[in-house]
């Protein structure tokens, strides 16, 4: 593979979305509105939004209104990132499984290279507990903001803030000639949508192995989301898996018949 230094597309800021799930308090909303405008981001995606549309929103996003106009609401974290090639969920914690882990300053690297392709989100949880375990999960990359461990809890606002920041500067680092690279690449990678595809067609393929117990895949399920999203499968390294499991289901179905047209010659 080949490094090259991506060409600078003024539109790349319209390609990276900041997706907020179930923010509780609509201030927070406007002030984050506000640290987008101020970093020159402008698309604003609301997952279940406990108050919104809002006066405080506004009051809170001073001359960043517009973006409460155009921010898309919608009812799941799917519906936010379907579209999205590259997936970062903010998290404070330290994970039970640890993931592909990010500094702000290397998201914003991640985040510029990428949106210059295609769609980026970068998704940030409720006030009081951020993301869940299983959001996580849809996410290729986590990034943690190093604060203060006496005092680490940031306002959602601010950690839009710190990341907005952070995208902005690879913006500006590679205007100017700045030491942003990474590997060019055949295939685009695979959306969210096609990913999640591909881990319900997985699970259903393994459970009917018997490699997995039906419904209760445990942290297999888990950690092979982690190796995939590790991986970042394109498109067509996608679809070729989608392809495995396909000839496997039939393999299963066509071996069953045979054992069951056996069971049935045997009785007569």
């Amino acid at each position: 593979m080949s490094t090259v230094k991506p060409n600078n597309d003024p539109d790349c800021f319209n390609r990276v979305r900041i997706v907020l799930v179930n923010t509780t308090h609509p201030g927070n909303i406007g002030a984050a509105a506000r640290a987008m405008k101020n970093m020159g981001l402008s698309q604003l995606y609301l997952v279940e939004p406990k108050e919104f549309p809002s006066e405080t929103a506004v009051w809170r996003a001073a001359g960043a209104a517009e973006l409460l106009d155009s921010a898309i609401v919608v009812n799941t974290l799917d519906e936010a990132i379907s579209e999205c090639r590259l997936v970062v969920g903010t998290s404070a914690r330290e994970r039970r499984i640890p993931w592909p882990l990010l500094t702000p300053r290397e998201f914003g690297d991640r985040a510029y290279f990428e949106s210059q392709q295609h769609d980026v989100a970068v998704v940030f949880g409720r006030e009081d507990r951020g993301l869940t375990n299983e959001e996580l999960h849809k996410c290729n990359y986590h990034v943690h903001i190093p604060a203060n461990p006496e005092y680490s809890a940031l306002n959602i606002a601010t950690a839009v803030q710190v990341l907005c920041y952070e995208y902005r500067m690879s913006v500006l680092a590679a205007e100017q000639g700045g030491p942003v690279h990474f590997d060019d690449w055949d295939q685009p990678p695979a959306d969210n949508k096609m990913l999640e595809a591909y881990y319900h067609h997985l699970q259903e393929t393994l459970e009917r192995l018997s490699f997995l117990e039906p419904g209760n895949p445990r942290q297999t399920m888990t950690r092979l989301r982690r190796l995939y999203n590790r991986t970042r499968l394109d498109v067509m390294e996608l679809n070729i898996l989608r392809g495995v499991l396909t000839a496997m289901q039939n393999y299963i179905f066509h071996t069953e018949k045979k054992l069951e047209n056996l069971d049935n010659s045997s009785e007569k």
